[in-house]
Formats: C-alpha cells, sequence, structure tokens
C-alpha cells in the first residue's frame, strides 16, 4: 500500500500521514509547548520536524518509504505561477531530502475542506470553508487569497463554484484594495471585546450568551452588506487585519488598548451583536451554495468552523439536510487534508472509514519513572478496576485527570487528554474556571453516550465537539456544570468505538444515572494540550486536580479516600 504525507508549515505547524488506510497526524505545538507553534517572527514558515518524525516512527517508515508530499501554499504574493515554485522550494528545503524532492503544493482552502469531505462518508457534498486568509488566488481570480471558498465535492473532482473576493475603490492615495475576511472581521471585533490575556475568538463566543444582539446589532450590520449569490463585503477596515483602528459606536470608541475599561455587560452586548451578524452572514453564503449544488451535505471547514454556536445555527438554517464540520477545522487540519488529497485523488486509494474519533497521535508513554508530587500518593496496576474507581470519584464530584490511549489531534479533548468531572452541579464549573483560570462565564462542554444524546439535548451531537445543541430544558438542573447561560452546550457524542470515554461514561451512568460527563482539555493556561505521562502528573500537581489517571495507574491527592472502596452506587 502506498504512504502519503500531508504537512502544514504555517501556525498550527502539523503532520499527517496516511498509510494501510490508516491515518497518523500529530501538531508541532505538542512537542514545542507553544501554543499554535506561531513562528517567531511573522510570515516565518517552520517545518513540523518532530511531529513528522513521529508520524513516520509510529508507520514504521523511513523518508524514502514515502510516496507522495503535499502541503498547502500559504504565500499571499499577488502574482501567479512563478511564486508557487519559489514558496515550494523553500519549503522542500526544510525537509529531509527524499521528502522534499516529492513536495507537492494545493491551495490552503481545498486542504481545508477535503479534511471535511474526505472524512465524511458522503458521495456528494457542498464545501464550504471561510477563514482569515489562504492562498494567493494568483491570476485565475486577480490580487488577493482565499478567504470565503464554496465547492461542489465529488469522489472524482473538486469544483471551485465561490470565490469572495476583494473591491477595489477609491482612497486618498489613489485605488485601495478592500478585503472582505469574515474570518478578519470576528478576529477585529473580538479583540475590542476580550482583553488581553484570555483568546479573543472563543472568549467573544462565550461571551454572548450573556449579551443582548439588538442593542448594537444595526450598527454592526451597517459593517457587512450582503448581496445576490452569497456575497459577502465588509466595509474597510474591519474585513481586513486591523489591530488598531477605534469602533465607533455612539459617543463610545472601542479600542484593544480600552477594552478592559468598558463595562461586561456592555462587551457582552457587543458580543451577542457580532455573534449574530457573522453568523447570518456565514448562513447567507451556505443558502447561496446549496442553490448552486443542490447537494443535501455541508461540510464546512477553515478557522471560522470552529466556531460552534455557528455550527449549530448552521445546522438548523442553512437549508441542507446534514452539517459535518472537519475533525480538525483549524490550519493544523490541512495537514490532513493535503494527505488524503494525495491518497485518494493522486493515488487513486478508497476514502478511509468515517471516524469517530480523531486519536491519530502518540500514546503518553508509562507513568513509572516519573517522581510522584508532594500531597499525591499511587496506586499502580489497577487494570480495568480503574474505570471503576474512576467513576466513582467522579460521582463524589472530583476533578480528574484522564490520559489514556492515542493523543487526539486538533484543539478539543476528546477523552484522551482531558480533565474530566461530574456535570450536576455549577459550583465545579467555577472551581474548573479558576483551576484553569479561565474567565467565569467560559463555559464547558458535555460528552454524552451516542444512544442516549437526544433524551437529554435537542438535536444530535457531533463526535469532535464542533457545535452547540440545545439542552431540554427538563434536564438542564441536572447538567448545570455543562450549559451555558442560553441553555446550549458544545456537545460530544461518544459513540461504541471509543476507545478514550466509552467505558468510563458508561460507569458513571450506572452509578449516577447521568450519561454525561463534563469534559475539557488538559493544559494549564496559554500552553497546548498535554503529551506525555510526565507531563500530566506535572500538570495535575501544579492545577491541583483531585487525581489523574494515567494508563492502569491511579495518582490521588492526599485528601482523596481510596475509591476502590465505594462499591454501591450513588444515584
Amino acid at each position: 500500500m502506498p504512504a502519503v504525507l500531508g504537512l502544514n508549515f504555517h501556525h498550527d505547524t502539523s503532520a499527517a500521514l496516511v498509510v494501510d488506510g490508516h491515518l497518523y497526524a500529530a501538531e508541532e505545538e505538542r512537542w514545542s509547548g507553544v501554543k499554535h507553534h506561531h513562528p517567531h517572527r511573522k510570515g516565518t514558515l517552520t517545518a513540523p520536524t518532530r511531529a513528522l518524525h513521529w508520524c513516520l516512527e509510529a508507520a514504521g517508515l523511513e523518508p524514502r518509504d514515502v510516496d507522495a508530499v503535499w502541503a498547502a501554499s500559504m504565500r499571499p504574493n499577488p502574482a501567479a505561477g512563478w511564486w508557487l515554485a519559489q514558496e515550494r522550494n523553500e519549503l522542500a528545503a526544510l525537509l529531509p531530502a527524499p521528502l522534499g524532492e516529492q513536495l507537492r503544493l494545493l491551495s490552503h482552502h481545498t486542504a481545508h475542506v477535503l479534511s471535511g469531505y474526505l472524512l465524511s462518508g458522503h458521495e456528494h457534498a457542498a464545501g464550504l470553508v471561510i477563514d482569515a486568509g489562504g492562498s494567493s488566488l494568483g491570476s485565475d481570480f486577480g490580487p488577493g487569497r482565499e478567504r470565503i471558498t464554496g465547492y461542489d465535492l465529488r469522489p472524482d473532482r473538486i469544483d471551485r463554484l465561490h470565490q469572495g473576493m476583494p473591491t477595489v475603490v477609491p482612497g486618498p492615495d489613489g485605488p485601495r484594495r478592500v478585503h472582505s475576511s469574515l474570518g478578519h472581521f470576528y478576529r477585529n471585533l473580538a479583540r475590542r471585546v476580550i482583553p488581553p490575556g484570555d483568546e479573543p475568538e472563543g472568549s467573544m463566543m462565550a461571551l454572548a450568551a450573556f449579551g443582548d444582539p439588538r442593542r448594537y446589532g444595526a450598527q454592526i450590520r451597517e459593517l457587512i452588506r450582503l448581496g445576490d449569490n452569497g456575497e459577502v463585503r465588509i466595509d474597510h477596515p474591519w474585513g481586513s487585519a486591523d489591530s488598531s483602528t477605534p469602533l465607533r459606536l455612539g459617543s463610545r470608541a472601542w479600542t484593544a488598548d480600552n477594552v478592559a475599561k468598558q463595562p461586561e455587560h456592555e462587551r457582552a452586548d457587543l458580543a451577542a451583536a457580532v455573534q449574530t451578524v457573522f453568523a447570518e452572514s456565514v448562513v447567507h453564503i451556505a443558502r447561496h451554495l446549496q442553490r448552486l449544488t443542490r447537494a443535501s451535505t455541508l461540510v464546512f471547514s477553515g478557522g471560522c468552523a470552529l466556531n460552534s454556536h455557528l455550527n449549530g445555527q448552521l445546522a438548523a438554517d442553512s437549508g441542507f439536510a446534514t452539517l459535518f464540520v472537519a475533525p480538525a477545522p483549524h490550519d493544523a487540519g490541512t495537514a490532513v487534508g493535503a494527505a488524503l488529497y494525495g491518497w485518494h485523488y493522486q493515488l487513486g486509494q478508497e476514502r478511509l472509514p468515517v471516524p469517530t474519533d480523531a486519536d491519530w497521535g502518540p500514546c503518553p508513554g508509562p507513568v513509572s519513572g516519573t517522581q510522584v508530587p508532594s500531597g499525591y500518593r499511587t496506586l499502580t496496576d489497577l487494570g480495568p478496576g480503574l474505570t471503576t474507581a474512576v467513576a466513582a470519584l467522579l460521582a463524589e464530584h472530583h476533578i480528574v485527570g484522564w490520559v489514556q490511549g492515542r493523543l487526539e489531534f486538533g484543539p478539543r479533548a476528546l477523552g484522551h487528554r482531558s480533565i474530566l468531572a461530574h456535570p450536576g452541579h455549577a459550583a465545579t464549573r467555577d472551581r474548573l474556571n479558576a483551576i484553569k483560570k479561565r474567565s467565569a462565564y467560559r463555559p464547558f462542554a458535555p460528552a454524552v453516550l451516542t444512544e442516549h444524546t437526544t433524551e437529554w439535548f435537542m438535536s444530535a451531537g457531533d463526535p469532535f465537539m464542533n457545535r452547540v445543541a440545545h439542552v431540554r430544558r427538563c434536564r438542564a438542573d441536572r447538567l448545570a456544570a455543562v450549559t451555558h447561560h442560553d441553555g446550549t452546550a458544545r456537545l460530544q457524542s461518544v459513540t461504541a468505538d471509543h476507545q478514550g470515554l466509552r467505558a468510563l461514561l458508561e460507569q458513571f451512568h450506572a452509578r449516577t444515572g447521568l450519561p454525561v460527563l463534563l469534559n475539557t482539555s488538559f493544559n494549564r493556561k496559554g500552553t497546548p494540550i498535554l503529551r506525555t505521562a510526565s507531563q500530566a502528573v506535572a500538570a495535575a500537581a501544579d492545577l491541583g486536580l483531585d487525581a489523574l489517571a494515567v494508563g492502569d495507574t491511579l495518582l490521588l491527592a492526599d485528601h482523596v479516600s481510596d475509591p476502590r472502596a465505594t462499591t454501591l452506587p450513588t444515584r
């Protein structure tokens, strides 16, 4: 069987390898410890050296064994043709010779959309990619970069049907190109709503639930014009990267510098207006794609597809029967899309099975040899009894680090490098926000046994935690730690074949009657999801977790009783 390598050299640097129908994928940040693995200097591209090495090692391959190498182009050069060869040569120089010689480039947005489509299981689908910016459009479309791209996708072809384009308007120094990037729009406004120190986009999405969109809605709508044929036009400078222009609403100027001085309730109102207008704009484009393609499925990817509230609205209002959000819609996922492109379209291999998990990375290694932190003790060789013991701890409202199996690929913890808790008490949410040093308004996600999803939520879940669902009102009081202020939750559905959480959720359900656990990423503030057992032990002590489960070893804080003595159900 052939082997195909996909790479991302931009931020969220990553590598993916498809061989023998198996997918290996990892992000460089999990080794560097730098979230998103941003290069030190803007515009610098770096190779996913350690992620690439792990993929090859895990598959038992040498560089010479790889049959094809693909990566997404990201240089925003205005010309066509020559720059692509230049970028390819620059990137090839960062790789071992056998790999660099085979490197080919495809469009950033095409890599994004294929990271979803080729894992969706659907034959015919519309594809939509929205982010801050992708590859240069070149002479085919004129100057500019990919910002909003629509596709008609089939197993034997990829057709680009819709392309958001910049417009040229008169300026004080001559004609000026105005960009309409919804990714930049959302980020620009988020920086004027969320104080420094918190992740802007995710925090604004969470804060929006507490606001009234009517207060600033009309003024924010004036910044975006929705035209025929899915057109979106954003007033300058809000559709391009801008961190300095004041946003003037009435007598107040909103800037990144004065955001901390703005009252939180007004910031929530502005967040709600931005979220509403942003979602309306994306739904507008999606409906146009549905008319063009007549497809029943929409595949959504790109940075804007991380907005789980938007995805919930797309599922309900876009006109498509099915929404499939790429398992890893951020830039790291372009490595997966690039590898799958080479596997299926170049080499003609059958598509991979539809995944129900993204455990495509390395195992954590053993706890043995790791020093036990002060204030903790270990229980070793628990075997199958570990799951029973952890279910008992969670039923007693302890907070537990959970490190099991292969590392998740992507920005969400899916039950392999997670912090878990009982979903029933709001006090647990508040304690966890304090532990993770997050704003008090930030919600946590529920993981639920798939077959029980619609008993507790108004719509089906997503195995990759990529969309919100409304919690059933009659159940919300039992899910206080995972129900957001607006009655929604970013839901992860856990299928019967899930190797990380399934058995534990079943045990917890048997004890408590709740088929739901609170699931959040295992990391310190501002750092990536951790990778190894030794990192987990250090982080558990640093965060003050009540317990940590790694493999069949349980690390217990001294104040926590041995859970093996708890044998009776605690419903």
